[in-house]
């Protein structure tokens, strides 16, 4: 028998009490938690106070993946692209560094492998460029799919004025990257530092034939520079380093944010560099969909 909705300042309490009496939630009471949330049940001040508490306590894989299943719920979509990447990107933009996706994109035109993500309105904290201004100032090609969750996921666009107030990253940074709008069969993400490994594993893994994880540029599934990937299929997890210079690709990184206007230029106009980069990188999403044994192999038919 299916419980009914708790009281939210049951949930407020678990994250705000302090170490000694804060708890974790169940998938249960997550779901219900995330649910109450979407449909913006409680307060604002109650969704604000719990998103900084459960921050603060910190979220557990348990506690994400009730959420995630709540927001699969509120979530709509018929497309069906079997065989389909899809790529995490975070909400709060890119800010120091420009796209390389639509070069991407073009580097594997004729590849057979489609590359899905989501976009929306900037959440907290880089105050970046968002893939939704990437795509509404370039426009989107194939083999790239774009879907934006103002309307695949309204409850969760709904939620963007409370979180821009909030102004702070909170555990919905975590879960929306990746929402499978499109059933897609192999994911990436970014992740900051390697403890992230085994929770994001723990949360997404067994969502995907094959999930990976990359030390991406800014947090996203853009590798830059010299980086680890991980490789989770199998009930395992695999490691492989990736070094542009052994490919013979030298880029210099922006340490300064770029202004909208001058990122979509050097996305729209890149220099030799920042092609070869797009190239490593479609070849590690190939490796990763499973088309090649090697990022080397990839490579060399990109």
């Amino acid at each position: 028998m299916k419980k009914a909705p708790a009281d939210f300042r049951t949930y407020v309490k678990a994250v705000g009490t302090g170490p000694k009496s804060n708890y974790d939630l169940d998938f249960e009471s997550s779901v219900d938690m995330m649910r109450q949330i979407l449909d913006q049940r409680p307060h604002p001040e109650q969704i604000a106070a719990f998103l900084t508490g459960w921050r603060l306590k910190p979220e557990t894989e348990t506690e994400f993946r009730g959420a995630l299943a709540a927001c699969d719920a509120a979530s709509n979509s018929d497309v069906f692209l079997p065989g389909s990447l899809e790529l995490g990107y975070p909400f709060d933009g890119k800010a120091k560094n420009p796209y390389l996706l639509p070069l991407i994109a073009e580097a594997l035109e004729g590849s057979g492998l489609d590359l899905v993500v989501t976009g929306d309105d900037p959440v907290p904290a880089s105050g970046g460029v968002t893939l939704k201004q990437l795509f509404s100032a370039l426009g989107v090609k194939t083999p790239l799919h774009y879907f934006d969750r103002k309307q695949h996921c309204p409850p969760m666009h709904e939620l963007s004025g409370i979180r821009q107030r909030i102004g702070l990253r909170t555990g919905l940074n975590t879960i929306e990257k990746l929402p499978r709008f499109a059933r897609s069969d192999y994911a990436i993400t970014g992740v900051f530092h390697r403890p992230y490994v085994h929770k994001y594993v723990g949360i997404f893994g067994d969502r995907y034939k094959r999930f990976a994880l990359i030390q991406g540029n800014e947090g996203t599934p853009e590798l830059f520079g010299k980086g680890r990937l991980w490789i989770a299929e199998a009930g395992g997890i695999t490691e492989y380093i990736i070094d542009p210079e052994v490919f013979g690709i030298r880029y210099e990184k922006s340490i300064e944010p770029i202004p909208l206007e001058a990122s979509l230029e050097m996305t729209k106009n890149p220099d030799k560099g920042m092609r070869a980069l797009a190239r490593l990188n479609a070849a590690v999403y190939l490796f990763v969909a499973g088309r090649y044994e090697s990022i080397e192999a990839a490579y060399e038919k990109v």
